[in-house]
Parts: C-alpha cells; structure tokens; sequence
C-alpha cells in the first residue's frame, strides 16, 4: 500500500515555531498571510505534528530502501556473472550429481540463497526502522523464523520454476521467449489461487464470526450488494496484532480459495462502517475485473518483454560470455546463461516499473470509486465514513505526507492518500437525485 498526506494548515505551525518568542507578531501584518492560507484548499488528510515529523523521516527510509534495493538486486545478478560465480556453481552442481535435474535443482536453490542473504542486510535495516517506529511489533526471532519460512517456500517452489524456464530455454533454444510467456500465465493464476494457503504458515488465522458476529453480518450486507458471494465461513480474522500496528482488511485468492480476511487491529481501532469501505474496496477489484484485466495486461507486456530480453540476453552472452565463462554454442541454455536471462527480465522490470504502478493506481482508482459508492444506504454519510477511513489508514502506517511526484510516479502503486481523501471528500453523485458510475441506487 503507498499512501500519501498533504496539508494546508500544518506548514503554518511549523512558521509559528520559528517566530523568536521575543518578537510579538503585528496583527496587522499577520491579516494578508492569514487570508492567504485560508485561500489554500484544505487537504481531506491531515496528521498531528509528532506523526507528521515521524512520516515525513519513515517515509524518506523506506523510499531509499526501496529504490537501493532494486539497483543492488541488479548488482547482485551481476556481480554473479562478472566475478564468474554462475559458472563456478554450476560445475560445482556438476560434480555433486549426475542427473541433470538434480544439478539443476541444486544450482537454482544455490542461486535462491545467495539472492536471499544477499538482500537480508536492507530486510534487516527495514525491519529495524519498523520496530523504531512503531509500525512493527514483531521480535526479531519471531522475524527471522518468517524470512526463514519465506526462503524455505521460494527453494521448494522457487527452484522447480526457475528448472522448468530453464529447460524451456535448452528445448526451445530459438523462440524459448514465447514458450516462457505460454508458462507464466497459469503460473500467475496458480500464485493467486494458493496464496491464501500459504498465509497461514506466517500468521495466525481465526473465524470472524467466533469474536466478531456482529460485523459479519454488516459485511453479508456489502456481499450481497456487491455479489462477490463470500458466505461467513470464508470470512477470517487475522491476528495483525503480534506483528504490527498497521491496519488492513483484504479478499484474497481466486475461486475457491477467495475469502476476506480483516485484521484484529482494524476491528479494534476503526469502526465498522470504514472496515465495510475497505472491505467494498476490496470487493470492487473481483467485480470489476481487475485481476483478469491485471493478467491480460500483465500478457501482452510480458510477451514484448520476454521478446526484448531474449534479444538483450543474447547481446550480453556475445559481449561478456567468455569474460563470464558461459560456455560457446548456446550460452543461455546453460545454467549459468540462464542467470543472464534473469538480469535481464530484472532491469526491464526496473525500468517498467512506473507503467505497472500507473496501471495498478487507475485500478485503485475505480475501486475506491466502487467502494464508496457500494457503502452507500448502508452507512449514513459515505463521504465521511470514507475520509476518515483514508486518514486512519495513513495515520496508521505513517505515510508520506506529501511525496515528490518523481518518488508518486516511480514508487507508487496507489494514489496518494491526499489524491483519495480529497476524492472521497468531493465525490457525491447522488446530490441532485443522481446515481453513481457503478450503482444506479
């Protein structure tokens, strides 16, 4: 979630603390600056000034982590190609079987370690500056048994997949790029079928109608508005609260795995009414389509980005595959080649990056439309109900009151929160006797 704050009033104060007590401000003089402000428009989102500081300091934290975690991700799969390590792994795995997919098998685990400790230093300073600022709660051995969990899913998952691209690329050694393609799209659709299984082996799951009936009920009310035909026994809490402060309330997985999953936290800091606006949130990107429209997006590009990394791949193993001891003939095919095939889908992705979050906020976009609209007759004012949902998110995570659109248009994959809460507070297509873009009621 990337969510953003922006105030008039706020820069005031922070004026005012930087006028010398000794100096009495002219009344008159402080009239035009006064009628100044009151001109600005308000912004729908604010933050106390303590929170404000904090948000402003976490969020300049983040965003460096972010961006130097992607630029040493690439230098991470170049330095394992240039210092010739790629190659040195696979001999290796050469000599410990002979069985071709079990040397496989164990060069790609190797690979998946080395990428994994190689990016726990900046998940380590992460979770440090989480725990300081009070967004996390998690212990560091509670922590590190979830990365631990985490690395053990990506070899005996991870691994298998990075196999089969891998044999595609020896069997299909001229178009290996649209045989990959064809792979990934049910492997994508699988991802989102399992994911709810997968979730419990980090965090603890309960029936929202064990502790919370009353809430169960008001949410059948948004499933039946909205048809997203989620019965109660598809309804959990999730015990956020041994982790972090942060709030949230999700549908997750795909046909008989969506379930909507609501955090204890949420429930306990918010009332129902915004937990049905996240929950309508949440529910208008299943009726609105968005995860098929995200896939057939999400093909189409892939299709012109695997073309263009094959050619990119093939340039680099000519340039630089005798200095990386790749061997001669088909050089990608080779495990070690294959690595090149990986950093080059990596910096695409990098540099892609941008289009994906412009995609995913016009997404966000029309579900925060649908969900307010899906609350209304249901909550007796959704434009507040929806702006102090959008404020008890960013308090709630320390957003970034007002990011630099460099950092909105790179990173961002979400509109800002001031973007939403400005919207929600405006947006009111029933004044008049209208109706909204998705409901005619």
């Amino acid at each position: 979630m990337a969510l953003a704050v922006g105030t008039a009033g706020l820069p005031c104060f922070a004026i005012a603390q930087n006028v010398p007590p000794a100096v009495a401000p002219n009344p008159a003089s402080a009239q035009p600056q006064a009628q100044s402000d009151a001109s600005k428009p308000q912004s729908a989102y604010t933050l106390p000034p303590e929170k404000l500081a904090k948000a402003i300091a976490l969020s300049r934290i983040r965003n460096i982590l972010d961006i130097v975690g992607s630029l040493w991700g690439l230098m991470v799969l170049w330095l394992l190609l240039a210092l010739g390590m790629a190659a040195g792994i696979e001999r290796w795995a050469e000599r410990v079987f002979r069985r071709r997919w079990l040397q496989g098998l164990l060069f790609f685990a190797a690979f998946l370690v080395i990428v994994f400790f190689a990016d726990l230093p900046l998940e380590i300073v992460g979770h440090h500056f989480s725990r300081e600022y009070g967004i996390s709660v998690q212990s560091w051995g509670s922590w590190l048994s979830d990365e631990a969990k985490s690395l053990g899913l990506a070899l005996a998952m991870g691994a298998p997949v990075l196999l089969l691209f891998n044999w595609i690329v020896r069997r299909r050694t001229r178009r290996y790029w649209l045989g990959a393609w064809m792979v990934t799209l049910p492997l994508l659709v699988l991802s989102i079928f399992v994911e709810p299984l997968i979730e419990p082996l980090f965090d603890k799951y309960e029936p929202l109608s064990l502790h919370y009936p009353g809430l169960v009920a008001r949410l059948e009310q948004v499933v039946v508005r909205t048809g997203t035909q989620i019965p109660p026994d598809r309804m959990y809490l999730m015990k956020a609260s041994l982790k972090t402060t942060g709030l949230n309330a999700y549908v997750t997985g795909i046909g008989a795995t969506k379930r909507i999953v609501v955090w204890d936290t949420t429930v306990e800091r918010i009332p129902e009414d915004e937990i049905l606006l996240v929950f309508a949130h949440e529910s208008g990107h299943y009726v609105l389509h968005h995860i098929p429209k995200m896939l057939t997006g999400i093909a189409f590009a892939l299709l012109f980005v695997y073309w263009a990394c094959a050619g990119f791949a093939a340039w680099l193993a000519r340039r630089f595959g005798s200095r990386w001891r790749l061997p001669e003939g088909s050089p990608l095919a080779s495990r070690a080649g294959f690595v090149v095939l990986i950093f080059s889908v990596s910096v695409a992705g990098f540099l892609l990056q941008p289009a994906g979050n412009a995609f995913s906020r016009h997404f966000e976009h029309q579900a925060d439309i649908y969900g307010q609209e899906a609350i209304h007759g249901l909550v007796p004012d959704p434009q507040k109900t929806a702006v102090a949902g959008f404020n008890a998110l960013g308090e709630a995570w320390l957003e970034d009151p007002n990011p630099s659109p460099f950092i909105e248009f790179w990173l961002y994959n979400h509109p800002s929160v001031k973007t939403r809460a400005n919207f929600a507070a405006h947006y009111d297509p029933w004044a008049n006797g209208g109706h909204g873009e998705f409901f005619k009621n």
